[in-house]
C-alpha cells in the first residue's frame, strides 16, 4: 500500500516486508508545522533494537542524530529501549514529536485491518431488528448506541453525559444523527477493535492486541447496575447501519493529546469491492482537537461546530451516522416524544438508581444520580427540541413506581450463579379510579376487547391481560420478553385473603445479571422464563435488605391483603368553610370550589395550621395548612375522590409564598416535630457572613493608605451560615430549584461629584473551588476607596431575600501618590527680566501622573543659548520652587526675546524639561539724550527736541510703566516744562511748548536738566540753551478805504450798510515784535483766513486786500465778520460787526392772524393785516390814516357789505376785518388787496355750514324695496352723513346717531348708539335683519345741539331662509303594526326650511331618534329616554336630505311609546319633530304562565282537604317571549298532570284517583279555582313532584311552552307542615335573589357599555391623532387640552389672515337668492386661480356673465316678473344635456389615446380652470352648455399652431390666449370684438379667486383638532363616568347587597337541602354562576337588557 499523503521514497523492498525478517514501520514528522503532511515508510529488521532504529529514522528523515525529539505510537506511548520490540510491530503508524504531549499541528492518517471475527459465521443465525413484534425497531437500535456509551462512561467520576443529536437543519447539511459521550474514548487500537465485526469484550485478547488487560467481570450491585452492557461486538455496528449508510467514529481517550477518528461507510465498502480492493481495510485520522479542516463535503457542515467542541473535552467518544433513512427520519421527527419515553423506559434504573424514579423519596447519593442522557433535534426554521431522559415522569416504569403504594421484593437463585431480583408493586384503587397505570401510548394494547363478559373485564381493568413482570439484564429493559406470572402470584381459584381484583392491581420488574443469554440484539432473553420456572429455583423475600427463607406464596397472600386494607380507600373532607372561585386556575376549573379545614385519611386528621411535608414536589414544601380545596357544588362533610390543600410555606420569612397541591401530596410519614426542626435548620441555613482570605498574600487591610498602583491580590471567598457552614446556593429541597448564590465584588472611588463604581465582578461558585476574584492592579486614582463584596441572588442579582439582607462586607482603604518619576513646571509669574531675579515653581508626578513630592536634594542645571543664569537655591516639599533665577544679556527690544531654557533635575526618569521663556529688558539703569552736544541754539517762539533713550544694566532699551521723563528749563520766567512718555518703548522725542520769553530784544542763555522723577537711581543729564529773538508776525489790522482815504476799522466795530449791499476795499496789515510791518508772502498769506467766505483770491491777499463782504437782506440778521491769522508761533485775529439798513419800498404783504376757514353764512374770525416792505420783505414805515382809502379788496363771491379796516399806528399796518362769502360749493376762496402801484393774494378755506340733513352713503334707490332673506344680512353697511342746508358734508363729529324701526324688525348687531367721525359719518355696520315675510321701514336719526335731525326712510322686502330649519317632516308606515322585540318600520326624515323645501347637505350625525315609554307625568322626552342614531344611506334611498332610521327595536314590553326625532342645529339648540305616539302589541303566544306565581306547595296525602291542596285561584295567561299577555282570542283547554323526576315512580293521583285534569281556556287565560289530590294517594315521601300545566288550543298552529309547578310530597302531615313553611320562606329568598341578581346584572351590563364606550373613545382618539400625524401634528400626551386650545387658536389665526389678504373678487352684485332653486348669477358660481385666464375667459362670458341661473323654469319665471324682465335668466330643466361636453374628454391632439401633435403653449380646456364652491354638478351643466370645448393656450402663435394642427383631423373649437385674444371656432381672429380688454375696464364681472390652497389645508386641520378636542373631552367622560360606577360598585352599601345575596343564597340551598330538592332547576343555576363568567354581550342585546333593567333601582331591593 502506497504512503498516505505521498510523502517520499520508501527505504527497503516494499510490502510484504514483514514476512521476510523485516517491520514496515510508517513515520509521520509533526515536530513543525512546516514538516511535509504524507508518511514515511520506514523497514526496520528483526533485530534491530531501538538505537539502531532512531540512526535509521534521523538517516530516512535527514535529521541531526544530535536533535531532540521523542517517537511515540498514535497513543502517544513513548517507544523506549524497554518497550522497542513489544511496541514497534509490523504496520504500526509512529509519529515524531518535540514532546509526548505536543499537539498535532498537522493530521495523520493511521492504517487500520478490521477483518471480520470467526463469531460472523457462528452467530450469524439471530434475530436482528426486524424481529420487532410490531414495533418500530428503531428506538432499540439507538439503545444498542447508548449500551456502548454507558459502558464507556462507566468509570467516570463526575457526571456521565451521553447525547444524541439529530441533525435534521437542511442548512447545515444532510440529515444526520450523532451519540457523544464523555466516557474514556477509544486508543486507535481500540478503535481499530471496535470495527471488526463480532469481537465481543470476551475475545478482545489472544489474536487481537488490546490497550487493556482481559475482560473482568464487575462486582455484583443492586439491580446489576454494572454498565456492562456493550458486550458482543454487534450492536454498535448493526445499529449503526440499520439507522443510515455511513458512521464516523470519533474518539479521544483521556490520557491522549489526540484525536481518532474512522469513517465506515456502506458507499465506501462497494467502491472497494468494485475496484477489487481490500474491503476490511481503513484509515484511522489522527489529528489534534477541534481540527475540522478535513471536513469539505457539504452535506457534513454540522461537522465543524461538533468538532469544534472538542477543546472543552478530557475525553469523548462521538458516533456520526449520515445518509439516515428516510423512514426513519419521519418517525424520529414525527414520534419524538414516543420514542424518547421508550428509551426511558429501557434505562430507567441507570438513570434514577436502583429504586427507580420514586418522587417520594429523596434520591440516594451514588452512582445512578450522574447518568445525564440528553436527547436534542434540529430542524431548520424551528426551536430545538431538547429533553433529558431523566426528566421524562411517563415512561412506564416511572407510573409504576409512582402509582405504587407499597412492594414486595423478593430475589430468585438458578442454576449456576444466576441470579434475578425482583418487585412487585400494589397499585391501589383510590378514592374512584384503578391507579394501575395505562400506557399512554398503547392503551388498550392487551385488553381483550372481545370478551363479553361485564363482570370479568370490571374484575380485570387494572391490569387487563398484561403480564405482570418486565425484565431486566444488567438493568437494563430487554424489550421483547416478559413473565406473565409465579405459580404464588396467581390468582387463587378459592377467594383467598384479599379480594380477586387486588391480584390485578400488581405490576412487577425482574433484574438479572449476566448469567441469563439474551439476543445479541439485546430484544430477548432465550431461557429467563424456563429457568426461573424451573422446579429447583428457590424464591426468598426480601425484607430490610435481607433474604428471608420463609413461604413465599403465604407471605405475597398476606402482603397482599394488607395492602388492600391500607391503601384501598377514600378522603373524608370535614368543616366545611364555603364555596369559592379559584380565579388562578384555567377558566373552566376556576368553580365551584368548596373549602374544608380538615380531613380525615388513612387514620390520620390533618387541620388548618398543622405544619406539613409534601412528596412528589419539586422541591418540596414545607410549611402549614392554611385550608382544602374540594371541586364541585359540596356542602357539609363529604367523602370524595381527591382535593388540593393550600400550604403557606415555611419559614414564611424565607418564602412568603403559598402553594397549592393535590392532597395526595402530602407526606403522611413525616412528624411535625420534624417539620418544625427542618424549618429551624431552614432558617440557620440562610448565609450569614462573609470570610474573605488573600491565597497570594497583597492582602488588603482596613483603612490602609496604598501607593497608587499597588495590587490588590486574590481573594478567596466563602459564604458562611450560622452554622458556620461554606455554602454556595439557597437552601432548598434535594431535587433543585433552591437558588444559587452569587458574591459581587466592587471597588467605589470616593470622589467629591459622589461615589463611581471603578470594578465590578461576580463571582460564582466553582464547586470543587470557593469564590475566587483574581489580583486587581489597575487601581490608581488618589482618593478614598471601599471594597466591597456582597452576596447576591443568581438570577435577579438581588442583594435581598425574604427581606433580609444577604452577607456583604466593605474595607476602607486610601491612595495617595507614588515616588516622584517626571515633574513639570508650575505657574511662573511673568515678565521676566534682564536681571530681576524670579522663581521657577516645579510640580512633580509619579508614574500615573499623580502629584509627588522631592524629598532628596538635587542640583538644578539651566541652559540658555546667548544668556548667563545662575540661581540662589531650591526648595524641598510639596512647594518645590527654584529661587532666584537670574538671566543676563542682549534682548534686542523692548518687546524681548523668546528663550528656550532647559532645566535638568539629575535623578529623575525624566530630568529634563524645556521652559519657554520671553526676557525683557532690565529695569532702567541710565538715560541717553540726542544731541550730545552740550550748547543748543533756538529762536525764541520754538520748541527744541531730544531724542531720549532708557537703557538697562546690558544696554538694551528698557520700558515700564509710569517710565516718564522731564526735562525743566531754567534762566527766565515761565518756561514750559518737558516731559514725555517712554513706557512702551524706553526711546522717544521729548519736546513741549514753544520756549517764549516775553519782550526779548537780544540774546539770552537758558538751562535745561533732563531726568526720569521716578528712578531716582538714573543720574539726570544737563544742557545750555542760547535763545534768539523772533521774527514772526505779532499784529494784524483792518481798513475800509473809501476814495483815497483809509479808515481803520478797529477789533468789535460795528458797521452799518445797506441791505442787501456789498462791502468794497476792505485791505489789511501785519507787524513782527518790533512794531515792523511785515511783507506779505505767499507762505503768511495761506494762514490768513475770513469767516463771511470760504474762497479767498490769494492775488488779493498778496496786495494787502480782504474780499468783499455781501450785507444780509434781513435787517434782524447782523454779520460778524473775522479776519485772522494763525502759523506755528502766533494766534492772531481782528473783528467787526455789520448792521443792514431798509431799502427803498418795493412790495405789499397781507398777514393772516387767526384761523383761515370760515363757514358757510359766517364772518372770518380772525384779521388781516397790511404791510409794505422793501424788496427783501424788510418792513417800511410808508401807511398813514390817510392811506385807508387807497387800499382795494376784490374776491369772487366775497360779501363786503361787512368789511373793516383800520390804522394800526403802533404798527405802522392797516388791519381788515369782516371778511364774509356768498353761500356756495365749499374750498378755497383768494382775496385781492391793492395800495397804489403794489398788490397781494391771501387764501381762506370756505367749509360747509353747520348740520342740517342726514343722507345714506353707497344706499340704493330709496324708492324701491331692498330685498333681504329672513336672518341674513344686507348686501351694504347703512352708512350716514351729516350735511348743511346746502347738502354740502358737514364734517361735525360725535354727533349722535340712532336708528328708528318697529318691534317686529330685529336687527343684530342690536340697535346701539353711534357717533359720527371727522368726516361727519356713521357707519352703523352691516346688520342682519330677522323680520316676518312682508316690507318693513327704518329712519336714522341725528341730535345736533338738541335738535333732531331727520334722515330718510328705508323700506325692507323681507324674504324666507330657504337654508334655515323651521321643523322636522317625518315619514313612516302608519298602518304597520309595532310588535314586542320586533323591528321598527322605516322612518324619513327631512329638515324643512323657511321656504318649505328640503334642507341638503346635513351631517346624519346631527339627525337624532329618542323613545321612551309614555307616562302621566307629561310629554316632555325623560333624561333615560333611549337614543338611535340614523343608518347610512343605501343606494335606492331618495335624493340628500333624506336621513333614514331603519331596523329599530322595538320595546319588549306592551304599552304606549312616544318617539320624537331631532335635528342638532348647534351646541345648544335642538329642533324636535312632533311626537309619534305608537302603541307596542304583544308578540306571538309562546308559552302558559301564571298571573301570579304561586307558592311551591307542600301537601300529604292525609284526611284533611287543605293538606291535600296543591293551588287554589290559580290564573294561567299565554305570553309571548317577552311575558306579555297575549292570545285573547284564543280558545281551548288547558291539560294538569302530575310527574315525577323519575318516569318509573308511582307519582301521585288527583282527587278522584285521576292523572289528568282538564280545565277550559277562554279569554287568554284559564282560571283553576282548586286543585286537590285524592286522599291516600300513592307517591314517595319526601320527594318533589310536579304539576304539568299543557295548554292545548286547536286554533294555534304552533305548540306552546307547558307550565311546570313543582312540589313536595309527605306521608307525614306534621313533616308537611314544617315543609310548607320551608317552601314559603324558600319562594321569599328566590324572590329577593331574583330582585338583588337583576340589580347586579343591571349594573355589570352598565359598565360593560361603559367600557365598550371608553374603548370606542379610546379608538376616535387614536385614529384622530394618527390623521394629525399625517398632517405633521402632534399632540403631547400631557397637558392636551392647552396645547390643542393653543393650537386651535394659532390655526384659526393663520387662516383668518389668509382670508383676509386682498385677492382678485367679483364686484358684480349678486342676486338674492330667495329659495333653494336659484343658485345665483353665473359670475359668481365659479372662481379661477390664474389672473390671465380668469381676465380672458370673464371677457368671453362678458354677456353672460349677469344671467342668473335657476333650477326650475318656475323660479326663472319669477325673477323675471320680480324684475319687470330686465334680469336675464337661465333655467337647468330646459337645457338639452345630450350635447354637452364630456368633461373627461381629452384634448382633441390626442387620438386614441396617443399624441397626434406636440403643441405649444400649454393647452387646456377653459373649464378646467375653473373651481366651484357649490352645486358642482349644477355648475358643471351651465358652463359646459356655455364655454363648450373651448381651449386656452399661452399666446396668439400657439393658438393659430394648434388651429392649424388640429382641423386637420378634427373640428377645432373656440381658442382663447392667455394674452387676450380669441380664434372663434370658424377661425375668424383679430379686431376690437376679438381682442379682451385690461382687467380694470371689466368694471368688477370678472370671476373671482379661490381662497388659497393652505386656507383649505388649514381648515382641514382645524376641522381635524376640532374633532380631537371633542374626542378628548368625550374620553375624559367617559373615563370618568367609568370610574364612578366602579367606584359605585365598590360601595359599602353594594359590598354589602352582594354580601345579603351571598347569605340568601346561601341560605336557599339549605332550605333546598331541608327540602330534599336538587338545586338544579329554574334560575338557581344562574345565580351561582360568578359575574366574571358572563361574556360581553352584543351591542343591541346590552342595550335591551339595560333598558330592561332602568326600573330596577336601590329601593326595589
Amino acid at each position: 500500500m502506497a504512503a498516505a499523503g505521498g510523502g517520499g521514497p520508501s527505504v527497503g523492498t516494499g510490502e510484504g516486508g514483514g514476512d521476510d525478517g523485516y517491520r514496515t514501520v510508517y513515520l509521520f514528522d509533526r515536530r513543525e508545522k512546516e514538516s511535509e503532511l504524507g508518511d514515511r515508510a520506514l523497514q526496520v529488521t528483526e533485530r534491530s533494537d531501538f538505537a539502531a532504529f532512531r540512526a535509521s529514522v534521523c538517516q530516512t528523515l535527514g535529521i541531526s542524530p544530535e536533535e531532540k525529539f521523542v517517537i511515540t505510537t498514535t497513543s502517544r506511548k513513548e517507544i523506549t529501549c524497554d518497550n522497542f520490540d513489544e511496541t514497534v510491530k509490523d504496520g504500526v503508524t509512529l509519529y515524531l514529536l518535540q514532546s509526548v504531549n505536543q499537539l498535532l499541528l498537522t493530521a495523520t492518517k493511521e492504517r487500520i485491518d478490521f477483518l471480520p471475527h470467526y463469531d460472523t459465521l457462528v452467530k450469524s443465525g439471530m434475530y436482528e431488528y426486524y424481529a420487532s413484534e410490531g414495533q418500530n425497531p428503531l428506538p432499540f437500535a439507538l439503545a444498542e448506541l447508548i449500551d456502548n456509551s454507558l459502558s464507556a462512561t462507566s468509570r467516570n467520576t463526575g457526571v456521565r453525559r451521553i447525547q444524541i443529536k439529530l441533525h435534521f437543519d437542511e442548512t447545515q447539511g444532510k440529515p444526520a444523527v450523532a451519540v457523544i459521550d464523555n466516557g474514556r474514548g477509544m486508543t486507535s487500537k481500540q478503535l481499530n477493535n471496535w470495527a471488526v465485526y463480532r469481537l465481543s469484550k470476551f475475545t478482545r485478547q489472544g489474536d487481537f492486541e488490546s490497550d487493556h488487560s482481559g475482560y473482568v467481570r464487575p462486582l455484583p450491585v443492586p439491580r446489576s447496575l454494572n454498565s456492562d452492557i456493550s458486550y458482543f461486538g454487534v450492536g454498535g455496528k448493526q445499529a449503526v447501519f440499520f439507522v443510515g449508510q455511513s458512521a464516523r467514529m470519533i474518539s479521544k481517550p483521556a490520557d491522549s493529546q489526540d484525536v481518532h477518528e474512522l469513517v465506515l461507510s456502506k458507499e465506501d465498502f462497494e467502491k472497494k469491492e468494485k475496484n477489487k480492493e481490500a474491503i476490511y481495510s481503513g484509515y484511522i485520522r489522527n489529528r489534534k482537537p477541534s481540527d475540522s479542516v478535513h471536513i469539505t463535503n457539504d452535506d457534513e457542515r454540522f461537522l465543524h461546530h461538533l468538532i469544534s467542541e472538542e477543546k472543552e473535552k478530557d475525553s469523548f467518544t462521538a458516533v456520526v451516522i449520515t445518509g439516515v433513512q428516510p423512514e426513519h427520519i419521519q418517525y424520529l421527527k414525527n414520534y419524538f416524544l414516543l420514542w424518547t419515553r421508550q428509551l426511558a423506559h429501557i434505562y430507567h434504573y441507570y438513570i434514577h438508581g436502583p429504586k427507580g424514579n420514586e418522587k417520594r423519596t429523596s434520591k440516594e447519593v451514588g452512582p445512578f444520580n450522574n447518568i445525564d442522557i440528553e436527547i436534542s433535534m434540529f430542524e431548520k426554521g424551528k426551536t430545538p427540541k431538547i429533553i433529558n431522559l431523566r426528566e421524562i415522569q411517563d415512561d412506564m416504569q416511572t407510573l409504576y413506581i409512582n402509582t405504587a403504594a407499597d412492594s414486595f421484593e423478593f430475589k430468585s437463585h438458578v442454576e449456576g450463579d444466576g441470579v434475578v431480583e425482583g418487585i412487585i408493586r400494589y397499585h391501589p384503587f383510590l378514592y374512584d379510579r384503578e391507579t394501575y397505570p395505562d400506557d399512554p401510548c398503547f392503551p388498550s394494547k392487551l385488553k381483550d376487547e372481545d370478551d363479553d363478559d361485564d363482570c370479568f373485564i370490571l374484575e380485570k381493568a387494572a391490569r387487563g391481560k398484561r403480564p405482570i413482570f418486565e425484565c431486566f439484564w444488567n438493568g437494563r429493559l430487554i424489550p421483547y420478553t416478559s413473565v406473565e406470572d409465579f405459580d404464588w402470584c396467581t390468582p387463587p381459584k378459592k377467594r383467598g385473603l384479599a379480594p380477586i381484583e387486588c391480584y390485578n392491581r400488581i405490576s412487577g420488574a425482574l433484574f438479572t445479571n449476566d448469567k441469563f443469554q439474551v439476543s445479541t440484539n439485546k430484544l430477548t432473553f432465550m431461557d429467563l422464563e424456563l429457568k426461573l420456572k424451573d422446579k429447583n429455583t428457590l424464591f426468598t423475600r426480601i425484607l430490610n435488605g435481607q433474604e428471608q427463607r420463609m413461604k413465599i406464596d403465604r407471605e405475597f397472600a398476606l402482603w397482599l391483603k394488607d395492602c388492600h386494607e391500607k391503601y384501598d380507600k377514600q378522603i373524608k373532607f370535614t368543616l366545611f368553610k364555603g364555596i369559592i372561585t379559584r380565579p388562578d386556575l384555567p377558566s373552566k376549573k376556576q368553580g365551584p370550589w368548596a373549602t374544608y379545614s380538615a380531613i380525615e385519611w388513612d387514620g390520620k386528621i390533618y387541620k388548618a395550621g398543622q405544619l406539613v411535608k409534601t412528596i412528589k414536589t419539586l422541591p418540596l414544601f414545607y410549611g402549614s395548612i392554611v385550608k382544602f380545596f374540594l371541586y364541585g357544588d359540596h356542602d357539609g362533610e363529604v367523602y370524595a375522590t381527591g382535593g388540593e390543600v393550600q400550604i403557606a410555606m415555611e419559614p414564611q420569612a424565607l418564602y412568603d409564598e403559598i402553594k397549592t397541591v393535590p392532597i395526595a401530596k402530602l407526606d403522611r410519614t413525616v412528624a411535625e416535630k420534624a417539620v418544625k426542626k427542618y424549618v429551624e435548620d431552614e432558617m440557620a441555613r440562610l448565609p450569614d457572613r462573609l470570610s474573605v482570605t488573600w491565597p497570594e498574600g497583597d492582602e488588603l487591610l482596613p483603612n490602609e493608605i496604598r501607593p497608587a498602583g499597588t495590587p490588590i491580590g486574590a481573594l478567596r471567598i466563602e459564604i458562611l451560615n450560622k452554622k458556620g457552614e461554606a455554602m454556595q446556593k439557597l437552601p432548598g429541597t434535594s431535587h433543585g430549584g433552591s437558588k444559587k448564590l452569587l458574591v459581587e465584588l466592587k471597588v467605589i472611588l470616593h470622589s467629591p461629584s459622589g461615589n463611581k463604581e471603578i470594578i465590578s465582578h461576580i463571582s460564582q461558585h466553582g464547586g470543587k473551588w470557593p469564590y475566587w476574584f483574581k489580583k486587581m492592579e489597575n487601581i490608581q486614582k488618589l482618593g478614598n476607596y471601599t471594597l466591597k463584596l456582597q452576596v447576591v441572588l443568581n438570577e435577579s442579582n438581588a442583594d435581598t431575600y425574604a427581606g433580609r439582607p444577604l452577607p456583604s462586607k466593605a474595607i476602607k482603604f486610601s491612595v495617595k501618590e507614588g515616588k516622584p518619576e517626571k515633574f513639570s513646571f508650575g505657574l511662573l509669574d511673568p515678565p521676566f527680566r534682564v536681571g530681576v531675579p524670579f522663581n521657577i515653581p516645579l510640580e512633580f508626578q509619579d508614574e500615573f501622573g499623580h502629584t509627588s513630592q522631592l524629598s532628596t536634594d538635587i542640583q538644578p542645571v539651566f541652559e540658555a543659548s546667548g544668556l548667563s543664569l545662575h540661581y540662589e537655591e531650591i526648595t524641598n516639599g510639596p512647594n518645590c520652587v527654584i529661587r532666584g533665577v537670574t538671566a543676563k544679556g542682549p534682548v534686542n527690544s523692548c518687546q524681548g526675546k523668546n528663550f528656550n531654557l532647559k532645566v535638568i533635575l539629575p535623578g529623575l526618569k525624566e530630568d529634563s524639561q524645556i521652559l519657554k521663556i520671553r526676557l525683557l529688558p532690565g529695569p532702567p539703569h541710565r538715560l541717553k539724550v540726542k544731541p550730545d552736544s552740550e550748547i543748543l541754539v533756538i529762536e525764541n517762539g520754538t520748541a527744541f527736541p531730544f531724542q531720549v533713550e532708557v537703557l538697562d544694566e546690558s544696554d538694551n532699551i528698557t520700558a515700564q510703566p509710569k517710565l516718564i521723563v522731564h526735562c525743566k528749563f531754567s534762566g527766565a520766567p515761565n518756561l514750559p516744562v518737558y516731559v514725555v512718555d517712554c513706557s512702551s518703548s524706553g526711546t522717544s522725542i521729548l519736546s513741549g511748548p514753544a520756549i517764549q520769553v516775553q519782550n526779548i530784544k537780544k540774546d539770552q542763555m537758558l538751562k535745561a536738566k533732563i531726568e526720569i522723577p521716578s528712578c531716582k537711581d538714573v543720574a539726570p543729564v544737563e544742557k545750555t540753551i542760547k535763545l534768539l529773538p523772533s521774527s514772526h508776525v505779532a499784529r494784524l489790522q483792518i481798513f475800509s478805504v473809501e476814495g483815497q482815504k483809509a479808515i481803520q476799522i478797529k477789533h468789535q466795530d460795528e458797521v452799518n450798510w445797506i441791505a442787501g449791499d456789498i462791502m468794497h476795499n476792505l485791505i489789511f496789515q501785519m507787524y513782527d515784535e518790533g512794531e515792523r510791518e511785515i511783507h506779505i508772502t505767499s507762505a503768511l498769506a495761506e494762514k490768513i483766513k475770513v469767516n463771511w467766505t470760504p474762497e479767498i483770491n490769494k492775488e488779493h491777499l498778496l496786495q494787502g486786500l480782504l474780499p468783499d463782504v455781501q450785507v444780509p437782506t434781513s435787517v434782524k440778521d447782523m454779520r460778524y465778520c473775522q479776519v485772522s491769522f494763525q502759523d506755528d508761533h502766533v494766534s492772531l485775529e481782528s473783528a467787526f460787526t455789520v448792521r443792514p439798513l431798509p431799502d427803498e419800498p418795493k412790495h405789499l404783504k397781507c398777514e393772516l392772524k387767526g384761523g383761515k376757514t370760515v363757514q358757510m353764512g359766517q364772518e372770518l374770525q380772525g384779521e388781516i393785516v397790511i404791510i409794505v416792505t422793501d424788496q427783501y420783505g424788510n418792513q417800511i414805515q410808508a401807511f398813514s390814516p390817510s392811506s385807508l382809502s387807497a387800499l382795494g379788496i376784490a374776491g369772487i363771491g366775497l360779501d363786503n357789505s361787512h368789511l373793516k379796516t383800520t390804522f394800526q399806528e403802533n404798527t405802522q399796518s392797516i388791519s381788515v376785518r369782516g371778511i364774509k362769502f356768498i353761500p356756495g360749493p365749499p374750498g378755497n376762496k383768494d382775496l385781492c388787496f391793492t395800495w397804489r402801484e403794489f398788490s397781494d393774494f391771501i387764501r381762506v378755506q370756505l367749509i360747509s355750514g353747520p348740520p342740517a340733513k342726514l343722507l345714506l352713503v353707497d344706499w340704493p334707490e330709496l324708492k324701491e324695496s331692498i330685498p333681504v332673506i329672513n336672518g341674513r344680512e344686507l348686501q351694504n353697511p347703512l352708512i350716514v352723513q351729516l350735511c348743511d342746508q346746502w347738502d354740502n358734508p358737514a364734517l361735525v363729529p360725535q354727533v349722535k346717531i340712532s336708528l328708528i324701526k318697529a318691534n317686529n324688525l330685529k336687527l343684530t348687531p342690536s340697535n346701539q348708539q353711534h357717533k359720527t367721525d371727522e368726516r361727519g359719518r356713521a357707519n352703523l355696520g352691516v346688520f342682519s335683519v330677522y323680520a316676518p315675510r312682508g316690507e318693513h321701514i327704518m329712519q336714522v336719526k341725528a341730535i345736533y345741539n338738541k335738535n333732531t335731525i331727520e334722515g330718510p326712510i328705508i323700506k325692507l322686502m323681507i324674504l324666507p331662509d330657504p337654508e334655515k330649519p323651521i321643523r322636522l317632516n317625518v315619514k313612516y308606515d302608519k298602518d304597520a303594526s309595532f310588535l314586542a322585540g320586533g323591528i321598527f318600520t322605516d322612518f324619513m326624515i327631512t329638515v324643512i326650511s323657511e321656504d318649505d323645501s328640503i334642507i341638503k347637505n346635513i351631517n346624519p350625525a346631527r339627525i337624532s331618534m329618542k323613545m321612551w315609554k309614555l307616562s302621566n307625568s307629561g310629554n316632555r322626552p325623560p333624561a333615560n329616554a333611549e337614543t338611535f342614531s340614523c343608518n347610512k344611506i343605501k343606494d335606492n334611498d331618495k335624493e340628500d336630505g333624506c336621513f333614514y332610521f331603519r331596523d329599530k327595536a322595538i320595546p319588549n314590553k306592551v304599552g304606549t311609546y312616544c318617539i320624537q326625532f331631532g335635528f342638532m342645529m348647534d351646541k345648544a339648540n335642538i329642533l324636535n319633530s312632533e311626537q309619534i305616539i305608537v302603541d307596542v302589541l304583544p308578540n306571538q303566544p309562546v308559552k302558559l304562565v301564571p298571573e301570579i306565581q304561586p307558592a311551591t306547595p307542600a301537601v300529604s296525602n292525609v284526611r284533611s282537604v287543605a293538606s291535600r291542596t296543591l293551588v287554589k285561584d290559580l290564573y294561567l295567561r299565554i305570553t309571548d317571549d317577552y311575558n306579555n299577555h297575549t292570545g285573547i282570542d284564543l280558545v281551548g283547554t288547558v291539560m294538569a298532570t302530575i310527574k315525577g323526576s323519575n318516569e318509573e315512580d308511582d307519582t301521585p293521583l288527583f282527587i278522584g284517583k285521576v292523572r289528568i285534569l282538564e280545565f277550559p281556556f277562554v279569554k287568554g287565560s284559564a282560571e283553576i279555582t282548586s286543585l286537590v289530590l285524592a286522599e291516600n294517594s300513592p307517591g314517595k315521601d319526601s320527594t318533589e313532584y310536579f304539576i304539568v300545566f299543557e295548554p292545548r288550543l286547536p286554533g294555534l298552529s304552533r305548540t306552546l311552552e307547558s307550565y311546570i309547578l313543582p312540589f313536595m310530597f309527605y306521608n307525614d302531615v306534621k313533616k308537611q307542615q314544617q315543609m310548607a313553611a320551608l317552601t314559603k320562606e324558600k319562594d321569599q329568598l328566590s324572590k329577593s335573589i331574583i330582585m338583588y341578581r337583576s340589580l347586579f346584572d343591571a349594573s355589570k351590563q352598565l359598565l360593560d357599555e361603559m367600557k365598550c364606550q371608553v374603548e370606542e373613545a379610546k379608538l376616535k382618539e387614536a385614529q384622530l391623532r394618527n390623521e394629525l400625524k399625517t398632517h405633521n401634528i402632534d399632540i403631547p400626551t400631557t397637558q392636551q387640552m392647552p396645547h390643542i386650545e393653543a393650537l386651535l387658536k394659532r390655526k384659526i389665526s393663520e387662516q383668518e389672515e389668509l382670508k383676509k389678504k386682498p385677492r382678485r373678487s367679483c364686484t358684480l352684485p349678486n342676486y338674492t337668492k330667495g329659495s333653494g332653486d336659484v343658485l345665483g348669477k353665473i359670475a359668481h358660481l365659479a372662481q379661477i386661480e390664474d389672473d390671465r385666464a380668469a381676465m380672458v375667459i370673464s371677457w368671453h362670458l362678458a354677456s353672460d356673465m349677469d344671467c342668473v341661473v335657476t333650477l326650475t323654469t318656475d323660479a326663472a319665471r319669477r325673477i323675471y316678473d320680480e324684475t319687470q324682465g330686465r334680469q336675464q335668466v337661465l333655467p337647468l330643466d330646459s337645457i338639452y344635456k345630450k350635447t354637452l361636453p364630456d368633461w373627461k374628454r381629452p384634448l382633441p391632439h390626442y387620438r386614441n389615446g396617443k399624441l397626434y401633435f406636440k403643441p405649444i403653449g400649454d393647452p387646456i380646456f377653459a373649464r378646467d380652470l375653473l373651481t366651484f364652491p357649490d352645486n358642482v354638478e349644477h355648475c358643471e351643466t351651465v358652463f359646459g352648455m356655455l364655454l363648450g370645448d373651448t381651449i386656452i393656450l399661452d399666446n396668439l402663435d400657439a393658438a393659430n399652431h394648434y388651429r392649424k394642427e388640429v382641423v386637420k383631423i378634427t373640428h377645432c373649437p373656440t381658442l382663447l390666449t392667455r394674452d387676450g385674444d380669441r380664434i372663434r371656432s370658424n377661425g375668424k381672429f383679430g379686431g376690437l370684438q376679438n381682442k379682451a380688454p385690461p382687467m380694470d375696464k371689466l368694471r368688477g364681472m370678472v370671476f373671482g379667486a379661490p381662497v388659497p390652497k393652505q386656507c383649505l389645508i388649514l381648515g382641514e386641520q382645524i376641522d381635524l383638532l376640532q374633532q380631537y378636542r371633542t374626542a378628548v373631552c368625550r374620553l375624559g367622560s367617559v373615563n370618568k363616568d367609568l370610574n364612578g360606577q366602579l367606584e359605585y360598585l365598590h360601595t359599602p352599601d353594594m359590598k354589602k347587597k352582594k354580601q345579603e345575596l351571598d347569605e340568601q343564597e346561601k341560605n336557599l340551598k339549605l332550605i333546598e337541602q331541608k327540602l330534599g330538592m336538587t338545586p338544579t332547576r329554574k334560575c338557581n343555576d344562574s345565580l351561582r354562576h360568578p359575574m366574571t363568567d358572563c361574556p360581553v354581550p352584543p351591542k343591541r342585546m346590552r342595550r335591551e337588557a339595560t333598558r330592561q333593567n332602568r326600573i330596577i333601582t336601590k329601593t326595589d331591593v
